[in-house]
């Protein structure tokens, strides 16, 4: 039988990297991408075109790479990137699926959305500016978000003389700020993504430099987990009860694994209800198998004839994640109407969406320097805070910083479905301000 460490090590040469760009406005951001893109043969020959014509037509002699990834008018004209775009393509060794965020302060929830499921953050820095108030912005972003890997892209290195001392200064600098916030692994990579210096191919101008390119960097990069070390999650998103002559008593339980691993004959626990069971059986792809991994799509049948919907979570018994009511968590703010305290919401963890109120903000968190503002009361577009959340019903909620897939939620608008809040369950790195919880309105639909 394949075990589950055997599998994580066939597919570790065919992974798939989910990557993010970041860094200030004008750090060369969309270039990087395009080079990246140009330069691994991953454009086609009309999209090419396109740009060598869009950059003729704007007065400029050699193609505006940037040009491949601002696809659209308002980024185009305005020369800056506003919404994240994606980008998939692949080498020999990887396929990538790229997110090229922006820059802007005001657009700090488009770069939570993009490194929200990234593997790897690259934080492009000016070498003429060295690290600035953005770049710290985004380091202590993707720390939050719990980004594995960050590589420092020191870019515009031809426009200072390809400078040692310069390069070492700012990745000194980086390197401190970064691994201050808990970021497990940083790399620094000296580049000129307009010159394709140690993008793709090595510099000739930096042989002071004996590390990898940053394509080479993110080829070899490891991103396969040892599965069976992951909390095995099993959300369930559809009742499967044919009830034909065929099939007349089947009943089984379709979802996506979210992490981990399952095994017939295993003990599990349906959550919230805390039922038990065993395992009777794993169907993927038609076909029954005797373990399952994430992140395969199959259908579970328990032994037991137990009240199991959309919404449940399955867990092994000994390894089941705690339920509450009470969600303590960091969260990013992404709409433009405030969340405020005693506020009604929706909250959406995995396939599960109940009601809840958002009993209290403690603080607001100052990215800038990383301080806590207390008691702020609401949070805005673009605020990172810390919120207490109660639910009308419970929720097996494990810590983000254990598992990003189901430690992760979403508040939502009740009235018109608008995404609130993309929200992170725990502490983070950022510390949890005390307050008392506020008392809620009176309401017979929100009172619980």
């Amino acid at each position: 039988m394949t075990t589950v460490t055997q599998h994580a090590e066939q597919l570790s040469t065919t992974t798939l990297l989910r990557f993010a760009t970041a860094g200030s406005v004008d750090d060369g951001k969309s270039t990087l991408v395009g080079r990246l893109l140009h330069d691994s043969k991953s454009v086609l020959t009309d999209q090419l075109e396109a740009v060598e014509h869009a950059s003729r037509n704007r007065g400029q002699e050699a193609p505006d790479l940037a040009l491949l990834t601002d696809g659209l008018r308002a980024e185009r004209e305005q020369g800056i990137t506003i919404d994240v775009a994606y980008r998939y393509f692949a080498t020999p060794r990887r396929r990538f699926i790229l997110a090229d965020t922006p820059g802007h302060v005001q657009y700090t929830r488009n770069m939570v959305t993009g490194a929200s499921t990234a593997e790897l953050a690259v934080v492009l820095v000016d070498a003429r500016n060295g690290v600035v108030e953005q770049t710290r912005r985004h380091a202590a972003v993707a720390a939050l978000l719990r980004v594995p890997h960050v590589v420092l892209a020191v870019n515009k290195m031809d426009l200072v003389d390809y400078a040692e001392p310069v390069f070492a200064a700012i990745a000194e600098e980086f390197t401190a700020y970064a691994a201050s916030l808990g970021v497990p692994e940083i790399t620094a990579i000296p580049i000129s993504a307009l010159a394709g210096d140690n993008v793709v191919e090595p510099s000739a101008h930096m042989d002071w430099y004996g590390g990898p390119t940053v394509l080479e960097h993110l080829e070899t990069v490891p991103v396969s987990h040892d599965l069976t070390a992951c909390h095995a999650r099993f959300p369930v998103q559809y009742v499967i009860r044919p009830q034909t002559a065929e099939h007349p008593d089947y009943r089984g339980y379709a979802g996506q694994i979210a992490a981990g691993a399952f095994r017939v004959g295993e003990a599990v626990t349906v959550l919230p209800s805390g039922r038990t069971s065993t395992i009777a059986g794993i169907d993927a792809l038609g076909e029954s198998v005797d373990i399952a991994w994430a992140p395969q799509s199959v259908t579970i049948r328990l032994a037991d004839d137990i009240d199991v919907s959309r919404g449940d979570l399955i867990a092994p018994a000994d390894d089941a994640p705690s339920v509450t009511q009470d969600v303590e968590a960091t969260v990013c703010h992404v709409a433009d109407q405030p969340l405020a305290v005693g506020q009604r919401v929706l909250l959406k963890h995995t396939t599960r969406t109940v009601k809840a109120i958002v009993k209290d903000i403690p603080s607001r968190l100052t990215l800038d320097d990383l301080s806590q503002h207390p008691a702020p009361g609401r949070l805005v577009a673009n605020d990172i805070g810390r919120v207490v959340v109660r639910t009308a019903e419970p929720l097996a909620l494990d810590a983000y910083a254990d598992s990003r897939r189901t430690g992760s939620f979403l508040l939502i608008d009740p009235a018109d479905g608008t995404t609130l809040t993309a929200g992170m369950a725990g502490e983070a790195f950022a510390a949890a301000a005390p307050g008392e919880e506020t008392a809620a309105a009176d309401d017979a639909e929100w009172d619980f």
